[in-house]
């Protein structure tokens, strides 16, 4: 006889949102402290600078894992095995005596973070009726987007405190507070199959990758999400070197539009109950769009400031606020039977565009219009793939009631 279903409660969604900011928090945490990881360890900055590209890579492929052996194996157990990686990790990297080492630290510490990320929700979307795991959704995904622009102004704290081992001392500790705290507090939220197989995980991938509805919600909630990653990446260098003002101002600027992303997420967990998830989705993107536009124009036009980027921004992420847990909602609701899997690959999905956009803001020689572009590109496909997703629902739905 199979176990009866845990009680929906019984998963701490506070726990949930810290584990998901742990991960990303260690994805740009250490970026202050390069040049002192450098100096220490002997070796140029493009050296350690790999620490940042491994990781983000290891973020992306290591969800891949995760959510299909969560259909299979279960997710508290994947759960507890990653953070205990994710732990690991951040203990050989303090103690690392070379920047080999160090890499190799580096790429176990990714693999344990990105659990958080795809299990997370996993397991909001096993515990939540549709409707409330927008609301719920919407936490998780202001972790995943607060986390990288917070990182940089905690590392700076505590490089100064201790140097750039301080950094990994710290993420070492969160390690091992929530792998207790997950321990103690996380039940089991799905419902194993107890079936392991390459050619199993690959059949769960094809029949999401053949679901023109997924793939539309993953790459236009991918792109809806990760585009500010852009910004965070070019803005030392456009509020510093165009726009002339100080280190100290790039910190404030950044806690700013972290603030108007987790205003977005807020109005979405106050909205979700009394608009439509399709108004939701579209309208916060269209936001975004029209934000990254008036951005690329006043810079064309030589009237970009400092008050009317941080503005811009603010509104940007507002729009990604909105628009970002509902498109994740929608991907989770595709196939009941791939939950896991479906949560990998959109985490996937996420990390790899997240990649090409901080990739692509490096091109060009000014970087406010590197950067107005990819953000407005990455708004307008968003924009399209979603209303695509948005038709394609519609269409199923009406073929399967002239069926019925």
């Amino acid at each position: 006889m199979s176990p009866a279903p845990l009680p929906r409660r019984s998963t701490p969604l506070w726990l949930l949102a810290l584990i998901t900011l742990s991960g990303t928090l260690a994805m740009h945490m250490f970026v202050p402290a390069l040049p002192d990881a450098a100096r220490s360890l002997g070796v140029g900055s493009a050296a350690v600078q790999a620490t940042i590209g491994v990781y983000i890579l290891g973020l992306a492929v290591g969800q891949l894992v995760y959510g299909p052996l969560s259909d299979a194996l279960g997710r508290r157990p994947l759960l507890l095995a990653g953070l205990s990686l994710y732990a690991l990790g951040g203990v050989a990297a303090m103690l690392a005596p070379t920047v080999h080492t160090l890499v190799a630290a580096r790429a176990v510490q990714a693999l344990g973070g990105c659990a958080g990320l795809a299990l997370g929700r996993a397991m909001v979307r096993d515990t939540t009726e549709p409707g409330d795991a927008v609301r719920a959704l919407a936490l998780l995904n202001m972790m995943m987007m607060v986390g990288p622009g917070m990182a940089p102004l905690i590392g700076s704290g505590l490089v100064a405190l201790g140097g750039w081992r301080a950094v990994f001392a710290a993420l070492a500790l969160l390690g091992v507070a929530t792998l207790l705290l997950t321990w103690r507090r996380v039940p089991e939220t799905g419902t194993p199959t107890g079936r392991v197989s390459a050619r199993g995980l690959a059949r769960d991938y094809a029949a999401l990758l053949r679901s023109p509805a997924f793939m539309a919600f993953a790459v236009g909630g991918g792109c809806a999400t990760t585009a500010v990653y852009a910004f965070i990446s070019a803005a030392p260098f456009i509020i510093i070197e165009q726009l002339h003002a100080s280190v100290h101002t790039v910190g404030i600027a950044l806690g700013v539009v972290m603030v108007g992303l987790a205003m977005g997420n807020v109005l979405t967990r106050w909205l979700a109950p009394r608009v439509r998830l399709e108004r939701l989705l579209l309208g916060g993107n269209a936001l975004s769009l029209a934000s990254a536009l008036a951005f690329l124009a006043l810079e064309l036009a030589g009237h970009l400031t400092l008050e009317a980027t941080v503005g811009l921004m603010v509104v940007f992420v507002l729009g990604a606020g909105l628009a970002s847990p509902a498109a994740m909602s929608k991907v989770l609701m595709v196939d009941a039977r791939h939950v896991g899997a479906a949560a990998g690959l959109y985490g996937f999905t996420q990390m790899a565009l997240g990649a090409l956009f901080t990739m692509l803001v490096g091109w060009g020689s000014n970087p406010a219009v590197s950067a107005a572009c990819v953000l407005f590109g990455a708004a307008l496909a968003a924009q399209c793939c979603l209303r695509f997703g948005v038709r394609h629902e519609r269409r199923a739905r009406r073929a399967a009631a002239a069926v019925r």
